[in-house]
């Protein structure tokens, strides 16, 4: 496929505002399933050929796009509109019986990897257009509930039961404008989407499904050795990794900045013993920070407590510096001629490495870095919104991850589609290239 010339960012509000039929043309134009059609046709090799493999997946891609949340609504849509048969490869106005899409769904699960092999070429091609493409990382999980009950230990799978999902449940808290704490506890029966997204054009890079139980971190880990598999590519493009506190993790921030040489945006969660504010850094008798990264010197001779100005990182040291309040900020201190840290002073991350990390998290940088994290909620809710994950009817780990497979392809196809048809300077962007 050519690439096009110049840099070209797509804005989701014109993919949504698009025809159903054309947004269905810009996936099935740009969909690299060529791979996957030849292996399901000559598994088929001589047997009858009613409903044409290709037709049958240009079909289950179009439920899809069209928001079909079962077969029996697609087949409706298939039986009075001509144009989508057309579209799809069905001759005449025979549409396929609702056993026939059983059947095919159950082949494509067996396919599973092929897919995810699509995935990988649509992120490599969006990688070749979009230079800044995976500069900007954000992870994130999404509760997908399961279409079944929970299956009774007493009783035989009978197929409307689920036994590979199991429970979870996502707390969140803070406090609201007139500093009042709350919490909102989510629970659901299901599976979880571990997502790893380009925050900057809010698409996905990486996926993971798993049992609604498993620890958001944990397949945090495993999401990035994944993409050191899949797509190194991408981890050596990658500047920054925005999460939330899921992901406040010691071994999870070493690994993104030791290992790959990334910087580590993770909200931090107070582990400190109840009533400790701050903390005496190591070898400064007037140094003191708090958990939140912020750094506090203390003047020699009033005791007056100011925090110190951000310096910025120093990455052959690995240290962060600080710099004496007094004398950024035009602020009188008495103390000033006497104080042992007057001339600034190096923080090693080796400090406290949840704490400090190589953006100063008491740093405008930070905010800014960590805002970027918005990018994966976004996703998650154009999967709830436009591919139909509120309302769906799927049961089981085989088909959660053939369905999230398959919407993630799809979401990165319009995207490859729209850019690639659009003229640069027609393109409106929402977001900044770098």
């Amino acid at each position: 496929m050519a690439i096009i010339p110049q840099l070209c960012i797509f804005e989701w509000k014109e993919i949504e505002e698009l025809g159903d039929l054309e947004r269905l043309r810009l996936v099935l134009e740009h969909m690299p399933d060529e791979e996957l059609m030849r292996q399901l046709e000559k598994e088929r090799n001589k047997g009858r050929n009613d409903y044409p493999v290709r037709a049958m997946w240009n079909s289950m891609l179009a439920g899809i796009v069209f928001q079909h949340d079962n077969v029996e609504k697609l087949r409706r849509e298939l039986g009075r509109n001509g144009q989508l048969r057309a579209m799809c490869g069905f001759k005449g106005k025979a549409v396929p019986p609702a056993w026939v899409y059983t059947r095919f769904l159950k082949k494509i699960v067996k396919y599973r990897e092929e897919i995810d092999k699509i995935f990988d070429r649509l992120v490599e091609e969006l990688r070749d257009i979009l230079p800044a493409f995976g500069k900007h990382l954000a992870i994130d999980s999404k509760a997908v509930s399961s279409f079944a009950k929970r299956q009774n230990k007493n009783r035989t799978p009978d197929g409307r039961r689920d036994t590979d999902a199991d429970y979870g449940k996502k707390e969140y808290r803070g406090k609201d404008k007139d500093g009042r704490p709350w919490e909102k506890i989510v629970k659901w029966f299901g599976y979880k989407l571990h997502l790893v997204v380009d925050s900057s054009y809010e698409l996905p890079i990486a996926y993971k499904v798993t049992k609604a139980s498993a620890a958001d971190v944990t397949e945090g880990h495993a999401l990035l050795e994944q993409m050191e598999q899949r797509q190194p590519e991408i981890l050596e493009r990658a500047e920054t990794l925005a999460g939330d506190k899921a992901y406040d993790d010691t071994e999870f921030i070493k690994k993104c900045w030791d290992k790959y040489q990334i910087k580590p945006v993770i909200d931090i969660r107070n582990m400190w013993r109840d009533g400790e504010e701050t903390r005496l850094l190591t070898g400064k008798e007037n140094v003191v920070y708090n958990f939140k990264g912020n750094v506090y010197c203390y003047c020699p001779e009033t005791n007056i407590r100011r925090e110190m100005k951000c310096g910025g990182f120093e990455k052959d040291r690995n240290t962060l510096k600080k710099l004496c309040p007094a004398e950024y900020y035009g602020i009188e201190c008495k103390g000033r001629e006497r104080c042992p840290v007057a001339q600034g002073i190096r923080i090693s991350l080796t400090e406290d490495r949840r704490i400090f990390t190589p953006i100063d998290r008491a740093s405008n940088k930070w905010e800014k870095e960590y805002n970027k994290r918005t990018g994966v909620e976004r996703v998650n809710s154009r999967l709830d919104v436009s591919f139909g994950f509120e309302i769906h009817t799927i049961r089981g780990m085989a088909k959660m991850e053939v369905r999230c497979g398959l919407a993630l392809c799809i979401m990165l196809a319009m995207a490859v589609g729209r850019i690639k048809e659009k003229q640069a300077d027609k393109m409106k962007s929402l977001v900044a290239a770098a």
